[in-house]
C-alpha cells in the first residue's frame, strides 16, 4: 500500500479515501479479511479528525444562521397576518351589510322561537289528549276487574263448608 499523494478535501474526501484504501486492500486466502497499510488508514483517520470540528463548526453555524432566518420570518409572517385580521374584522364590522344581517338573524331566531314554542305546546297538548284516553280505557279496565274480583270473592264465600 502506498501514501496518499494529495490529501483529501473535507470529510467525505477522507471517508472515500478510507472505502479506496481497504476495497483496493489485498486480500487474506479464503477469508474475507483484508490487508491494510496501518499508516496510511492511521493517517487518513488523523485528518478526518482535523476536519470533523471544522465542518461541525460550520454546519453549527449554517444551523444557527438558518434558524436566526426562520424565526426572522415567522415573526414577519405572523405581524402580517394578525394585521390582515385586524383590516377584515375592521372591513367586516363597518359594513351595513353586516348590521343587516345581524338584524335578519335576530328576526329568524325569534320567529324560530315562537315556532318551537307553538309546536311545543301542540306536542304537550297531543300527549295530554293521549293520557286522558289511556287513563278513560285504563278505568274500563280498573271497573272489569273490580267487578270480576267482586264475583270472584261470592262464589269463593258461597262455596266455603260451614
Amino acid at each position: 500500500m502506498s501514501e496518499p499523494t494529495t490529501r483529501p478535501e473535507g470529510l467525505t474526501g477522507v471517508l472515500d479515501a478510507i472505502e479506496s484504501a481497504v476495497v483496493a486492500a489485498r486480500a487474506m486466502p479464503m477469508s474475507s479479511s483484508v490487508l491494510v497499510n496501518r499508516a496510511e488508514l492511521l493517517d487518513l483517520v488523523l485528518q478526518a479528525r482535523d476536519v470533523l470540528p471544522t465542518q461541525l463548526s460550520q454546519a453549527d453555524e449554517v444551523l444557527a444562521d438558518a434558524d436566526a432566518a426562520r424565526s426572522a420570518a415567522q415573526a414577519e409572517a405572523d405581524a402580517l397576518l394578525d394585521a390582515a385580521r385586524q383590516e377584515a374584522a375592521r372591513l367586516v364590522e363597518s359594513e351595513a351589510v353586516v348590521v343587516a344581517a345581524h338584524e335578519r338573524a335576530a328576526q329568524v331566531v325569534a320567529d324560530a322561537q315562537e315556532t318551537a314554542d307553538g309546536l311545543r305546546r301542540d306536542a304537550d297538548d297531543y300527549c295530554d289528549r293521549r293520557l286522558a284516553d289511556f287513563e278513560i280505557d285504563l278505568g274500563k279496565v280498573l271497573a272489569q276487574v273490580q267487578a270480576g274480583r267482586a264475583k270472584l270473592a261470592g262464589r269463593l264465600t258461597g262455596e266455603q263448608p260451614g
